[in-house]
């Protein structure tokens, strides 16, 4: 432990906003800079502040911001007020409910509705609106009420959400053990070369952009994930795909796909809003703008769901057709490939 003048026991009245563990491999690092790698939206000024008044611990130790990382340190940001996305505030946000019982319910979440509260989304989320149509929900381990499973802010498609203890139990464990199901529908960049494969590789935060994951070719770092995908339909420049999750890694479809070479079309975060196949015409370039404005995230749906209910035990299995703005893409590219070729003939 290296001597920090102002290291002092944690205090109780302190409340975790954010915990991470440094990996086997970290280099030595000033913490500042590692937690400006993790934070989403912090600034350099801010983690220094924190550090100063004594709300950054390491091992349990507070340390000031230029105390050095190392391997196996568990780093923790505490304040004295609950974090923010624990102040749920009921909202009363019309839901799409695909099915619900005393038990559970499953929602088409609409593209751009966040999940759960977190830096910067502190209402108008999936879980507002669920704390407001449904009392006492269950809290999953990160005290989020409902949850079993997240997919991401711009990703639209199909979540369960459970109602009891027991579901909440049981739902999880079925997704743990990978024996719930769960298909995508991706238009991806490039002409993907086999009908059908699967990608292996750990998934963790990438070292250099902190809002991406990436793969690691090293087994110790990240956690495993496996996507299957097929092809559904040819466009030259782009792909439609469907996807079927065995794990359930943050981003995992898009880090995956892009690992592979065929990022998310318009997935900004990863590079798919420019042009990644086809031509440098400018006729080209527009007709892609246009399809950016028709879908403006990454072209990405949650289309199948299915798992045993908690209760009867009975297999499920839910459907969500493609949302208008996916739809309407799609048309477009299968109309230029179309006119295309009648030209080429």
């Amino acid at each position: 432990m290296q001597n920090n003048e102002n290291e002092v026991e944690e205090n109780d009245d302190l409340y975790e906003h954010h915990r991470f563990v440094a990996d086997k491999g970290q280099k030595p690092l000033r913490i500042d800079k590692y937690l400006m790698n993790y934070i989403e939206g912090a600034t350099r000024n801010k983690i220094q502040t924190a550090a100063k008044d004594g709300n950054i611990y390491v091992n349990d130790i507070s340390v000031k911001s230029n105390y050095k990382v190392r391997p196996g340190d568990v780093i923790r940001v505490l304040f004295a007020h609950p974090p923010y996305e624990f102040l749920l505030v009921p909202e009363n946000i019309p839901l799409d409910i695909v099915y619900e019982d005393e038990a559970l319910l499953v929602v088409n979440k609409p593209a751009g509705m966040v999940v759960h509260p977190g830096h910067g989304n502190y209402s108008g989320t999936l879980i507002n609106a669920l704390v407001y149509h449904i009392e006492n929900l269950p809290v999953n381990s990160n005290e989020r009420p409902g949850l079993v499973h997240r997919i991401d802010k711009d990703t639209s498609g199909l979540l369960v959400v459970a109602k009891t203890e027991e579901a909440m139990h049981k739902l999880a464990k079925q997704f743990f053990n990978k024996t719930s199901e769960r298909e995508y529908e991706a238009l991806v960049w490039g002409d993907v070369e086999e009908e059908s494969g699967t990608v292996e590789g750990n998934i963790g935060r990438h070292p250099k952009n902190r809002l991406q994951n990436t793969v690691y070719e090293d087994e110790s770092q990240g956690k495993d994930a496996v996507t299957h995908y097929k092809v559904l339909e040819r466009f030259g420049y782009v792909t439609l795909i469907a996807c079927k999750l065995e794990t359930g890694r943050t981003h995992q479809i898009r880090v995956h796909m892009k690992h592979i070479g065929h990022t998310l079309f318009n997935d900004e975060r990863y590079g798919g809003d420019k042009i990644l196949k086809g031509t440098t015409f400018s006729k080209y370039k527009q007709f892609v703008d246009n399809c950016f404005k028709v879908l403006p995230r990454q072209a990405l749906h949650a289309k199948t769901l299915g798992f045993k209910h908690p209760v009867s035990g009975e297999f499920m299995k839910f459907e969500a057709p493609l949302p208008e703005d996916m739809m309407q893409c799609i048309e477009k590219w299968r109309n230029y490939i179309k006119h295309q070729k009648e030209f080429d003939n």
